[in-house]
């Protein structure tokens, strides 16, 4: 059995360590910004997207729909072979599949098509439990400042890719708009198998592809089930069926889970308190938070006050520019994050910045009656989250098996995910219980429901902050591998 490679070159002295990390670090952070892009790109074009292919509003529900679905079984799968053949090997096949897809989607001749390339792009989902898995190997002691930065060239794309997809929109028709994002993944497709370092710790055994399809096939069925409620009702048979097959899958994953002898997840890395079991749940708790509040606040701010009594009656660009400082603070929090985990522990950081959050949001329900007020609130809350968004997944990273990373933190994407999807459905019934009729006769969500979802925000930001002070503790010794280790050659 080959012996583990040193991850870290020795006897360079750590300032050349830390040149080396800094290097492919940079070119991984050119590729979240990428990723940003791509992930931001169709949101303001959806009504052109409409119009090329003659579809309606609730048919544009599957430009979303059909990338979540994908990755809810592609990102297990991809970040479980990154942790048994190789990351950068992974990362390699994620980006070229990402590439493909946008290609499709831009050229695209039918809608059918079209949603056929958003599928193929739900990939993108698996870069960053792939780099997480690079970067705890190659960047050592740096790697939780590494960590806070790719998530942080995450959130600034994602920034800067809704406006500047709108503004393009406007100059630019919509083959050579999608080809954008295509190129960006051709180019970020060059940069990592180039410049990018490939791990050394692998799991042995096969896949377990049982597993795969079942966790991969449960998570999209419950995906298609809490996406699709609010347009064929909660009550009816494809929603009701998608949840109790999705149900009815996950818990055969879990039965299969622990009876195999090399499962697609440990469960013995979930469990204690020392495990990424309760990080994960944290994850969850987050993403509701994070997700589910984006659509409401876009809603509010875009109301007519003369009409509706409330809201602050911005425009469409006007809209984008308020959450784009939003998304600025949380890209500022990124940066804070791992500089004060640095200071008190990142579980620590992670309770400060959902504390902050909360705050946030606890001000917005009541103080939001001018633009000054909500852009101040809102970038309150975002500096919480990026402080959230950059910690955390150091939590999950280090208490994870040095040979099961990979998977790990695609656990983590996938939980935010899925509570993510779960919360944006559940704070639309939520809005649809508070309604006001206008003078017109048009009937709109009330004041009130508006401010049920940011106390419900806060619930979820305080909760995250409780969750953590139960997760705070000694994390287990997780420098050994769950299973015997390989070396590449051999896996």
């Amino acid at each position: 059995m080959g012996a583990l490679r040193s991850p870290i070159p020795t006897g360079s002295g750590s300032d050349r360590r830390l040149g080396a990390a800094a290097g492919f670090v940079g070119f991984l952070f050119a590729m979240e910004l990428s990723s940003g892009f791509l992930q931001a790109w169709f949101s303001p074009v959806l009504s052109a997207i409409g119009e090329k292919y003659s579809v309606g509003p609730a048919d544009l529900n599957w430009v979303q729909t059909s990338y979540l679905l994908a990755t809810a079984v592609l990102v297990p799968v991809l970040a479980k072979m990154g942790d048994q053949y190789g990351h950068k090997r992974m990362l390699v096949v994620a980006t070229a599949m990402v590439t493909v897809g946008s290609v499709v989607s831009a050229l695209a001749p039918t809608y059918g098509i079209f949603i056929l390339g958003r599928a193929i792009t739900g990939a993108l989902a698996a870069f960053l439990p792939l780099e997480f898995a690079i970067v705890r190997e190659r960047a050592g002691e740096q790697s939780g400042k590494a960590i806070g930065l790719l998530v942080g060239g995450l959130t600034l794309g994602a920034s800067v890719g809704v406006v500047l997809s709108g503004v393009l929109a406007s100059f630019l028709n919509l083959t050579v708009l999608l080809l954008v994002p295509a190129a960006l993944m051709a180019i970020a497709l060059v940069v990592v198998v180039f410049f990018v370092p490939e791990t050394t710790a692998r799991t042995s055994g096969r896949l377990d592809w049982a597993g795969a399809i079942l966790l991969g096939a449960g998570l999209a069925f419950a995906l298609f089930a809490i996406s699709t409620g609010n347009r064929f009702g909660w009550t009816s048979g494809p929603v009701l069926g998608g949840l109790l097959l999705g149900g009815t899958l996950l818990a055969l994953w879990v039965v299969l889970e622990r009876r195999v002898s090399s499962p697609l997840v440990d469960f013995a890395m979930l469990s204690g308190r020392a495990g990424v079991g309760l990080p994960i749940l944290l994850a969850a708790l987050f993403g509701a938070q994070l997700f589910g509040s984006q659509t409401p606040i876009a809603l509010f701010v875009g109301t007519d006050p003369a009409a509706a009594g409330f809201g602050l009656g911005l425009s469409s660009s006007l809209i984008g520019l308020v959450l784009v400082f939003a998304s600025i603070a949380a890209f500022a929090g990124t940066f804070a994050g791992p500089r004060l985990g640095a200071r008190v522990g990142d579980i620590t950081a992670v309770i400060v910045g959902a504390v902050t959050a909360a705050l946030g949001y606890a001000l917005l329900t009541v103080l939001h009656s001018d633009t000054v007020s909500v852009l101040v609130w809102l970038v309150v809350s975002g500096l919480g989250n990026g402080i959230i968004i950059s910690a955390l997944p150091n939590v999950v990273v280090a208490r994870a098996p040095r040979d099961s990373v990979g998977i790990a933190s695609g656990l983590y994407n996938s939980a935010r995910t899925v509570a993510g999807a779960i919360a944006g459905a559940s704070f639309t019934a939520v809005m649809s219980g508070f309604t006001a009729t206008l003078d017109g006769g048009s009937v709109i969500t009330s004041e009130a429901g508006y401010q049920a979802v940011w106390v419900i925000c806060g619930l979820l930001s305080l909760a995250v902050a409780g969750l953590a002070v139960v997760t705070r503790g000694p994390a287990a010794d997780r420098t050994a591998p769950t299973v015997t280790a390989v070396a590449p050659a051999e896996a």
